[in-house]
């Protein structure tokens, strides 16, 4: 499966939530309300997620192993990284 698209939908500049993205796989998956998050020491994008009724938050989306993880994550914090550079340059 490839990611084919990534549009960053909106971009915050305070706050430890600095964007949202979605993502279309194999240009017929669409995935919405991937958060960009400042963590402590990086900047990482965490899945959409509900809260079940227990009150713990659980991903309705996710990568299944740590690998297509870190390469989902890789595009979607450079795609981000783009479009907030896009946003600070001078027009």
């Amino acid at each position: 499966m490839e990611i084919t698209d990534i549009k960053v939908r909106k971009l915050l500049n305070e706050g430890r939530l600095r964007g949202i993205v979605s993502i279309t796989l194999d240009g017929v998956i669409a995935v919405h309300d991937i958060k960009i998050i400042q963590g402590d020491r990086r900047l990482f994008a965490a899945m959409p997620s509900r809260r079940d009724d227990s009150g713990i938050y659980r991903d309705i989306v996710h990568p299944i192993s740590a690998a297509s993880r870190a390469e989902l994550e890789r595009r979607i914090i450079d795609a981000y990284l783009s479009a907030a550079a896009d946003q600070n340059q001078p027009q």
